[in-house]
């Protein structure tokens, strides 16, 4: 997997492209409530009819290793410990200790307090961390507050930042205040040596009560240069829906048109089971195409899909189910 984290690329906001459109709140506003209208009856037609797409066996096994390598293995509870932490990024590094050729996981998503743990444990492995920060999950918190817990975390070690935008700016529409948010949590994960931790902005789609919401979030988080768009904290229900997601593909393929810059997209929350994940992955490839299919610019926000995968997983390759048992409970 290739170390995003350490890259020094110019990000969207750099592009210059959106300087007048981020002028003033007006401008911003003409431009957000410009976008084009999200046909709900046909988004959620277009998304159902993706996920009865069936694929061969042999692409099958692909997808499953793929979405495995794309998985966000995430613990965010109250009640969580040092023990549970380096449980979850001993699972992240070798999801099945049997099997030698199963791939590690994209990242380990913890509290900010959490990533010295999880960073020590996963050493040099490829295997990222992520923290959430922001006042995580409810982003209610002052704004200092909000950039020191970023600075904290890409401190400690974080290589990804996921933060949440403030859902009440945004529903009151003072979109310049979200904008501006996302841009100076964005200069929090940058480290002494020039490199930055990369961000993804959680919107709380479930919270955000309307399609069109959902797109001008999206564009508004790529403006702002976010390097990833998030659907869910995965406290709030609904989390990350199909036709959701295909409304941030849709922004992410529209924003790389424009930009020629690339946006990740992260659904999170409520995702289970393989077949979940290979109805994500086809609606990826036909909305984006294969350069998305990529834990670079794909991820699953999960922690209890890795265990169906890896059950599905095992069915392909011996023929028979180990069953929820075999593995480890995250």
């Amino acid at each position: 997997m290739t170390p995003i984290a350490s890259s020094t690329a110019s990000s969207p906001s750099a592009t210059g492209v959106f300087d007048d459109v981020v002028r003033s709140e007006s401008s911003l506003r003409r431009f957000l409530h410009g976008l084009p209208g999200v046909d709900q009856v046909g988004c959620e037609a277009r998304a159902a009819g993706l996920a009865t797409r069936s694929i061969k066996t042999t692409s099958k096994a692909f997808a499953i290793d793929l979405a495995i390598r794309m998985v966000d293995l995430t613990t965010l509870e109250g009640q969580d410990t040092h023990g549970k932490v380096r449980a979850l990024a001993s699972k992240a590094m070798r999801p099945d200790p049997a099997d030698p050729t199963c791939p590690a996981t994209a990242a380990v998503c913890v509290y900010p307090d959490m990533v010295p743990t999880a960073k020590q444990t996963l050493g040099d492995s490829g295997v990222h961390v992520a923290a959430v920060a922001t006042a995580f999950p409810s982003g209610r918190a002052a704004m200092d507050i909000k950039l020191a817990d970023t600075r904290d975390a890409v401190e400690a070690g974080a290589d990804e930042i996921d933060m949440v935008i403030d859902r009440g700016a945004f529903l009151s529409g003072r979109y310049l205040d979200v904008y501006e948010e996302i841009a100076q949590v964005k200069e929090a994960c940058a480290r002494p040596d020039g490199t930055s931790a990369h961000l993804k902005v959680i919107f709380e789609t479930g919270e955000l009560q309307t399609y069109d919401n959902v797109r001008r979030a999206s564009w508004l988080a790529m403006m702002a240069g976010g390097h990833f768009i998030k659907t869910s904290t995965g406290k709030v229900q609904p989390a990350a829906t199909l036709p959701v997601t295909l409304i941030m593909l849709e922004a992410v393929r529209d924003f790389r048109e424009q930009t020629g810059q690339m946006v990740g997209v992260k659904p999170a929350g409520g995702i289970k089971t393989t077949k979940d994940a290979i109805k994500y992955l086809v609606m990826v490839n036909e909305i984006c195409g294969d350069d998305w299919l990529d834990p670079d610019w794909f991820r699953f926000g999960a922690s209890t899909l890795l265990n169906d995968l890896l059950m599905q997983r095992t069915k392909m390759t011996t023929g028979r189910y180990s069953g929820p048992d075999y593995f480890t409970l995250d």
